[in-house]
């Protein structure tokens, strides 16, 4: 560190350069989760041309080498000079931040890329990025390495079998004689991205299948396409029904409370800003509402959300009085007992949307509050009035909630008492840790007291706590709240972990900032841990959310040769240890539980910091989780059934 500060020590990052040094600003991380979001953000602009209702043909190609085309039919990326900078538009498109044509309402009137960073931030984060505009019946190409233009722009025609390729590619079909214009003009956009900004440059299909089905949805009569030509799959989505059809799916395998799917669309002229809703209700405990800002997922909800669950809150209760299912004046549901079993899509248009960082996770708009809350609440006591029949089912599952949420806060009442009277508060299987610094703090929840007793024993005792659990926890996808805080294990879990449940829920309180789940690595030992991360998904996201969940990695087999020993994680890893050292007096140990393993061998293997692998439990896709949470752990036994088939070749290192 130099001891001098002066004007030589600022330093201005130019063009992309700020980009390839900070990608995490722009794209939130630069793991699997960023790499996505490069693709995301080249479909966006796609969206946006669908959105102008230019664009109704998108695909997105996963290349044999591993790099990724977007390819849609909009008015293609303008290539004209722009005298000012001496450059065509295209060139400034692509290399330089905040440029592009949605600063100009009459161009759009709404879109998700309102900062103009998106394209240039892939090109910026691409190892080679190549770009196709068709225009006029001409291509122009282009080519940049690393944000660098690294070919000048050029015009030329395009070869028929070009023309046929693109076509098929497009639209499924090979093309007539006299195709229309509006069929062949567009953008195409190829890129590879960099390596050395990436901590994986593998694209996953099904990653991108969720999101392209998402906007298909969002964007009804707009045909997308993902092609992988790596292993030969292909998908294609077309909705007509849009975010009605969305929420048919997302309600797919649960008790349906009334048939129709209720939808409208709303808009305030003055505000240019129009919402559609979908919603219907189902017989489970849980809520699943997804949000979206022009067709961008905002994860994290923000004023159209808080707009639309004040309307419907108001909705139902006036309806209720109005139809004398309230008995007292004042008597009312609360805003959690009506979203209980409500499977809803909210999707907005805004001209002007603000989000909070580039990523959009949550929207800003302070006045979209108020008029969402006032278009979706006239468009549902509309509803209402006219099905007296749904509002009964509709309230009397909110009641049932309202009832079990009360259950539920008694229980935590008495489970609270019952914590004063002890010393502690803490469950008195819990060997907790002398740290009492959450951030130093680890908490390993263990299957079974053997594993348990070697654990504790083998444990760091200033900063690791065990908590043995007695068998499997109760479903809690399968049950109400109340009945929930009633089980045992689940209270012992509550308790030590400290940050409480539902409408006391306070991530702030949580004692450790590591709670790693360890449990053997057999098919027992994979449900407790999956009924384990189903009660964190649906009763602490938080925690996941803030990185704070783990799932340790015991070893599999120990290899034992004269003095040699070594550890195994994976079948392959262990033959492979088998075939360096030789067969010969080799000694295998394969551990089908925790407590196979004594205090040391649990330590070196699964519990000291230096060399055991811990894996984070991250929520990439919420729709998807929520998928996969509702077929693995629901009701509906078919789709469990199916799910298992469909991926059963896909599982390793299972006895079965």
């Amino acid at each position: 560190m130099t001891d001098t500060y002066d004007a030589s020590h600022i330093t201005v990052l130019e063009g992309l350069k700020p980009v390839r040094e900070r990608p995490a600003m722009y794209i939130g991380s630069t793991d699997t989760r960023g790499l996505h979001h490069l693709v995301y953000e080249v479909v966006d602009n796609s969206i946006d041309e669908a959105l102008a209702g230019i664009c109704d043909h998108i695909v997105v190609i996963i290349n044999r080498d591993g790099s990724v085309t977007v390819d849609d039919n909009g008015r293609g990326i303008p290539v004209d000079m722009m005298p000012r900078y001496d450059k065509s538009a295209l060139e400034i498109v692509l290399t330089v931040l905040h440029a592009g044509g949605k600063f100009d309402k009459n161009t759009y009137q709404v879109s998700g890329g309102l900062h103009g960073v998106g394209v240039s931030v892939v090109n910026a984060l691409a190892s080679w990025l190549r770009v196709s505009v068709y225009r006029d019946g001409k291509v122009y190409d282009m080519a940049f390495e690393r944000g660098q233009v690294a070919s000048p722009l050029t015009e030329r025609e395009e070869t028929e079998h070009e023309r046929r390729q693109r076509y098929f590619q497009r639209y499924g079909t090979t093309p007539e004689p006299d195709v229309p214009y509006e069929k062949l003009r567009g953008t195409r956009i190829t890129f590879m991205p960099d390596p050395t900004i990436f901590e994986t440059v593998k694209f996953d299909f099904d990653v991108l299948d969720h999101r392209l089905r998402e906007l298909a949805f969002l964007n009804s009569g707009i045909t997308i396409s993902l092609q992988d030509e790596r292993a030969g799959d292909t998908v294609t989505y077309m909705y007509e029904g849009g975010i009605r059809e969305f929420v048919v799916h997302i309600s797919e395998g649960k008790e349906k409370l009334h048939d129709d799917v209720i939808a409208f669309r709303k808009s305030d002229p003055e505000s240019m800003v129009e919402v559609e809703v979908a919603l219907q209700y189902n017989s489970s405990y849980g809520e699943t509402l997804y949000t979206y800002v022009n067709s961008v997922n905002t994860r994290e909800g923000g004023t159209h959300l808080e707009g639309f669950r004040s309307a419907i809150t108001r909705a139902i209760n006036a309806a209720a009085r109005r139809n004398n299912l309230l008995k007292s004046a004042d008597a009312q549901v609360k805003g959690e007992d009506v979203r209980e079993g409500l499977a809803a899509v909210i999707s907005t248009k805004i001209a002007n949307p603000q989000f909070e960082g580039q990523t959009k996770m949550r929207l800003g708009n302070s006045n979209v509050r108020g008029i969402v809350d006032s278009l979706v609440y006239q468009s549902l006591t509309e509803y209402f009035d006219e099905h007296p029949k749904v509002i009964q089912v509709i309230f009397e599952k909110a009641m049932t909630a309202a009832r079990a949420r009360e259950a539920a806060r008694n229980a935590r009442e008495l489970a609270r008492r019952k914590s004063t009277l002890e010393s502690s508060g803490l469950p008195g299987k819990l060997a907790d840790c002398q740290e009492r610094d959450p951030a130093k703090s680890e908490l390993y929840i263990v299957e079974g007291d053997s594993a348990g007793g070697s654990a504790k024993q083998g444990r760091d005792r200033k900063f690791q706590a065990i908590l043995p659990l007695k068998g499997k926890i109760l479903n809690v996808e399968k049950a109400a709240q109340h009945k929930i805080l009633k089980n045992a294990e689940i209270q012992a879990l509550i308790s030590a972990i400290g940050t409480g449940v539902g409408e006391t829920f306070d991530p702030e309180r949580s004692r450790y900032h590591r709670i790693i789940l360890m449990t053997d690595a057999d098919v027992d030992g994979a449900h407790i841990r999956t009924l384990l991360l189903t009660f964190f998904y649906r009763y602490m996201t938080t925690l996941i959310e803030l990185g704070y969940v783990y799932i340790a990695q015991p070893p599999l087999y120990r290899i034992a040769k004269g003095k040699q020993e070594q550890y195994a994680y994976r079948e392959e890893e262990m033959r492979a240890i088998i075939k360096e050292w030789g067969e010969k007096g080799v000694s295998l140990q394969r551990y089908k539980g925790l407590g196979e393993m004594n205090a040391g061998q649990l330590w070196s293997t699964t519990m000291d910091p230096g060399h055991r692998i811990l894996k984070l439990v991250k929520i990439e896709d919420a729709i998807y989780a929520n998928e996969i949470f509702e077929k693995l752990m629901g009701e509906d036994v078919v789709a469990r059934r199916d799910f298992i088939r469909r991926h059963a070749k896909e599982v390793t290192n299972l006895d079965i």
